[in-house]
């Protein structure tokens, strides 16, 4: 009876939330935020109404859908005129800004946690460069956030997550002792070839077909109604499933899908992507309100004062300064790198990442844990609540300003 009762509970909040949404969705106390201190309120450690384990596969497989979907939707939604005008800045905050996050997060985390060893200090700031597209949906999403900007980040948050797979597994895989040292220089190139790769082709591939198919059945009436609501959903996690099953990233694929997708489907692509929004909204939902049952008992056994000061440290200078540093000669305004800068939320991305280093019972498990739920809480909290205040402020300089970033 046990899984009725998560079921009833999951549903009752569904509910309650829809009705107040578009209400909150206009304060700083909304979306993300909500769901996880729903989570905690329900979760074991209070309520006790619902107890969900992290150990097990529900919140990964949640999360790595939710972000699937988030990706292949907001990807398709892009602007390509502005792309192409500002693909030196994603470009840049890829190449240079990611190695450098994570270069200077390992620095930090060796210092502060000098119990670990290499591997595991690698895990997590591997496990916390990459920005979240789902979290940071009410910026890129946001009208007075300038077009360059919006773009930017969720160009960002659209690749990063699925570059840093091959790197996690690497680590992983060194940190498991399930690689010789002598193999480890070959598999610092296969990975990443063989992972982004297979994802970057396998998105291609199916959003050409996929889009010529929709594009067809929309102009001749054959998909209408309620049949809206599944064509993109089914095609988003077709990117990721089938380019998870041949060994690639399912989300560079879901990202390079939905890039594609949009680009072939001008004319009819607004309403399949309208219907497609909510069952996209109702799916990370469901996944922050899980992982809010179960992250409150972590944050509560995990705590330490090193945990708290990394994590903070991580959603400013580790994430910050790489964003100045690799934007360096591009013109951009103080305040603009600071927006960038500090719209780097963590989420549903490292969330799946804890889920693969617990499977592997590594040394440190437990403080990688901490450290990486703590970051991520924190980042629900300081990204909700600031998203909408700091994007209004600063689409309003930005505005006087004639729209120059």
């Amino acid at each position: 009876m046990a899984e009725y009762q998560i079921l009833t509970i999951f549903a009752a909040f569904a509910l309650a939330y829809s009705l107040i949404a578009s209400r909150l969705e206009k304060t700083p106390i909304n979306g993300a935020l909500v769901y996880v201190l729903a989570g905690m309120l329900i979760g074991p450690d209070l309520l006790d109404l619902i107890d969900l384990s992290i150990e097990g596969e529900t919140v990964s497989q949640l999360a790595e859908i939710a972000l699937a979907i988030c990706l292949f939707t907001d990807s398709s939604n892009a602007n390509l005129t502005v792309l192409r005008r500002v693909e030196a800045i994603p470009v840049r905050l890829l190449l240079l800004g990611l190695p450098l996050t994570i270069a200077l997060g390992m620095g930090i985390a060796w210092l502060i946690f000098g119990e670990l060893g290499f591997f595991e200090v690698a895990l997590i700031a591997t496990m916390l460069a990459p920005t979240d597209a789902a979290l940071g949906k009410a910026v890129v999403t946001n009208p007075v956030v300038p077009a360059k900007v919006r773009e930017s980040l969720n160009v960002e948050s659209g690749l990063n997550d699925g570059i840093c797979v091959p790197v996690i597994l690497f680590f992983i895989a060194l940190a498991a002792g399930s690689v010789e040292a002598s193999e480890s220089a070959s598999l610092v190139f296969q990975l990443p070839l063989k992972v982004i790769g297979i994802g970057l082709v396998t998105g291609l591939v199916l959003a050409v077909v996929g889009g010529f198919g929709l594009r067809t059945s929309a102009a001749r009436g054959w998909v209408a109604g309620t049949w809206l609501q599944i064509p993109i959903i089914a095609l988003a996690l077709l990117c990721f499933g089938l380019a998870q099953w041949l060994g690639g990233s399912g989300f560079i694929a879901a990202f390079v899908g939905g890039l594609t997708f949009g680009a072939l489907t001008k004319q009819h692509k607004e309403k399949f992507l309208t219907a497609a929004e909510g069952t996209a909204d109702a799916v990370a939902m469901v996944t922050w309100f899980a992982f809010g049952t179960m992250a409150l008992g972590i944050l509560l056994s995990g705590f330490s004062w090193r945990i708290l000061v990394y994590a903070l440290l991580s959603l400013t200078v580790v994430r910050m300064l790489p964003v100045f540093l690799c934007l360096i000669g591009k013109g951009l305004k103080r305040d603009t790198l600071l927006f960038i800068g500090w719209f780097g939320p963590r989420g549903l991305a490292s969330i799946v990442f804890v889920v693969m280093v617990i499977a592997e019972k590594l040394p440190g498990n437990d403080t990688i844990v901490a450290v990486v739920v703590w970051t991520i809480i924190l980042s629900v909290l300081l990204h909700g609540l600031s998203a909408n205040p700091l994007a209004s402020l600063y689409g309003a300089r930005a505005d006087a300003r004639g729209g120059e970033v």
